[in-house]
């Protein structure tokens, strides 16, 4: 254990992944956050990851504690309880449920993203159920606390079995993407052959984030939008056949991975944000979106909007019901003043949703273990 300070190992292995996805954008929240609050002069923090050289983890300041081994072999070790959490710790936070045991005299806290797989079991393949499934079992049994996006999962975890009174919930930030960068943005655009006005879904390519009813409602929209405006759809291709075939689609434009200013240029310059999925834990890009000051139709199952205090900040659909996506869409583009009021209240949400609140609710959480 730490002679001074309390000591907090962070499991940081989905930033090796090729497409770290929504937990990396967590995980690197989470240490922006912990920065930005100087949560570093209460508690020593250190990153454990397999090795890399050179190794690109070094830029966020923190040692490592860097195995010798291949990610694959290092997640399947912790999977069998081959191999543990490295000692010296008060606390051992894994940021998903890819999560080493801790040591003995060490307190394991765990974030659980969301229970998908079981709400929705095509939202993952088989062997991927299988593995969720499993990595639930020992989290249920090695962790002394959970964290949580919302009160949804939550309540689905209190479910599964775990102890309510140790899973914490705790609203991710939405302060992470750069400032936009609208040049950058209007060229992407122009490239695919787009120049007006644009209507833009982010999402990685994959069965649950229900592209292909999102298609079908822009084709019934479409006709009835004051003007004929593509539909942007950025993201990583992820697994699995959505439905939808960018390519066919008149008026929809794939662009693929884009990041960074780029991203927030297209939020900032999108005339409206639509994110429908069947199922999700919280739900950034909604938040995204509403940060760069774009008006937001998202679907029933986003708790980063359905769960937000006061009057909705954004049109809520549900996501199965095409007719109701392509309303809202057409209303949303055609009535200024609604759009107005969607921006305002977004803005006000994303005010409070910051990485540094995030990170200081999980100070007092691991304080309170350690």
């Amino acid at each position: 254990m730490s002679a001074g300070h309390p000591s907090v190992l962070l499991v940081v292995e989905q930033l090796r992944r090729a497409v770290p996805g929504g937990i990396g954008t967590y995980t690197r929240g989470l240490l922006g956050g912990i920065r930005a609050c100087k949560g570093e002069e209460r508690f020593a923090f250190a990153l454990h990851a397999s090795h890399a050289e050179p190794d690109p983890l070094a830029e966020l300041g923190l040692p490592m504690r860097a195995v010798h081994l291949d990610s694959r072999v290092l997640t399947r070790g912790w999977d069998l309880g081959l191999i543990r959490a490295p000692g010296g710790f008060d606390v051992v936070h894994g940021v998903s449920l890819a999560t080493p045991a801790a040591r003995d005299g060490e307190r394991l806290a765990v974030m659980v993203h969301d229970l998908a797989w079981r709400s929705h079991p095509g939202s993952t393949t088989r062997r991927g159920r299988r593995w969720h499934e499993a990595a639930l079992r020992r989290a249920l049994r090695r962790a002394d606390a959970f964290v949580v996006p919302s009160e949804a999962v939550g309540a689905a975890l209190a479910s599964a079995g775990a102890d309510r009174a140790a899973v914490r919930v705790i609203a991710e930030g939405a302060d992470h993407l750069p400032a936009p960068d609208r040049t950058g943005a209007a060229a992407t655009l122009r490239a695919c052959g787009v120049e007006g006005p644009y209507l833009l879904t982010v999402s990685t390519l994959e069965p649950r984030k229900n592209l292909a009813r999102l298609l079908d409602a822009y084709r019934e929209a479409r006709r009835e939008l004051p003007e004929a405006m593509p539909l942007v759809v950025a993201g990583p291709t992820g697994w699995g056949d959505t439905g939808a075939d960018l390519g066919e689609a008149e008026g929809v434009v794939g662009l693929g991975r884009v990041g960074g200013a780029t991203l927030s240029g297209l939020y900032a310059g999108a005339a409206a944000f639509v994110y429908v999925p069947l199922a999700e834990g919280f739900g950034l890009p909604p938040l995204e979106a509403m940060a760069a000051g774009a008006p937001v139709v998202v679907s029933s199952a986003v708790p980063s909007v359905t769960e937000a205090p006061g009057e909705p900040p954004a049109l809520v659909v549900d996501p199965i019901d095409v007719p109701a996506i392509a309303a809202a869409l057409v209303r949303v583009v055609g009535d200024a003043e609604l759009a107005r009021s969607l921006v305002a209240r977004g803005r006000a949400l994303v005010g409070e949703r910051t990485w540094e609140a995030t990170a200081r609710a999980h100070l007092e959480l691991w304080e309170a273990l350690a």
